[in-house]
């Protein structure tokens, strides 16, 4: 075998199995290959094949929350987001009224109600009234005289007298009563001071009432002093000798009126409330003399706690 092959290439000669093939077997086509593509050329618009409708978006996708609908988007590339507005078109206040909304207990914008003391005072300032100063200012004893907190002054030391019948023993100079300036004060003695006291805060001020925004101070005469009534020679020592009366010349109001016994008694605009002042005394006072007693009363209110004396009002 090894000695006719050895022959056969000498010989030039070939083996029939290596001659080459003149044709390849095919192979058999795949049943997955897919179907060959035709390409056809259209001869008119009509026979292009209509494309293929596209989904609708589903609600609520995200791509129409951003774009703000298909009507915003068109022409705009997909889930492009909305332009920023220019810095004059935004609004801070919007994120502050937003933190305020978030904070627990937050209180909105609106103003807080004026306080009624104020209120008060903005419709007194214009007419002239004086501000009621605060109860503290005209109540507890500290400063306070005769153990009534009414009462306010000092006490003075005893006033001696060479002449009988005068002189003051345990005396204080009042400077106001339930709030009623008594300017430099009146010397009287504490019985006196009670009258004064009850007068001014229960007959004096609900006389006056609101008239003039009130009675805000007293315009005295002289109090203290060691000398017969009226003084006339030979009368008896006056109740002012032994600090048990006062005189009152005018009731002050607090827009500045003066109520002046001497000015206004017999005129139509003060006499009426003056003379009911005058009648308010008669109580806490034992006499009471005004211009209608004598002469010499004509310009002020003579008050005075004389003892023995049962009420005398003229």
């Amino acid at each position: 075998m090894r000695a006719g092959l050895l022959l056969a290439l000498v010989l030039g000669a070939a083996p029939a199995w290596a001659d080459t093939p003149r044709t390849s077997p095919i192979p058999h086509p795949s049943p997955r290959a897919a179907a060959p593509v035709q390409v056809a050329t259209a001869t008119s618009a009509a026979d292009v094949p209509a494309a293929p409708q596209r989904p609708k978006r589903r609600p609520g996708e995200l791509s129409t929350v951003i774009m703000g609908g298909p009507a915003f988007a068109s022409g705009l590339p997909a889930l492009r987001p909305r332009p920023r507005p220019t810095l004059a078109e935004q609004a801070p206040v919007v994120q502050v009224a937003a933190a305020l909304t978030t904070m627990p207990g937050a209180i909105m914008m609106s103003p807080r109600p004026r306080p009624e003391g104020l209120e008060r005072r903005m419709s007194l300032v214009p007419v002239g009234y004086r501000v009621t100063p605060p109860a503290s200012a005209t109540t507890g004893l500290k400063g306070s005289v005769c153990g009534n907190a009414l009462i306010r002054g000092r006490t003075i030391p005893p006033i001696l007298s060479q002449v009988r019948g005068c002189g003051l023993h345990d005396g204080v100079e009042v400077t106001s009563v339930a709030g009623v300036d008594l300017g430099e004060g009146v010397q009287i003695d504490c019985p006196t001071a009670q009258a004064l006291a009850t007068w001014v805060s229960k007959g004096l001020k609900p006389t006056v009432g609101n008239l003039g925004g009130g009675v805000v101070a007293l315009e005295t005469g002289p109090t203290y002093a060691c000398r017969p009534r009226n003084n006339q020679r030979g009368n008896r020592i006056s109740e002012h000798g032994r600090g048990a009366a006062l005189d009152i010349m005018g009731i002050r109001l607090a827009n500045g009126v003066v109520l002046s016994v001497l000015k206004g008694w017999g005129t139509p605009q003060q006499g009426q409330i003056l003379r009911a002042i005058h009648a308010s005394a008669c109580g806490p006072f034992t006499t009471v003399l005004g211009p209608k007693a004598d002469r010499f009363h004509d310009d002020h209110f003579h008050l005075d706690t004389a003892e023995g004396r049962g009420p005398y009002c003229h």
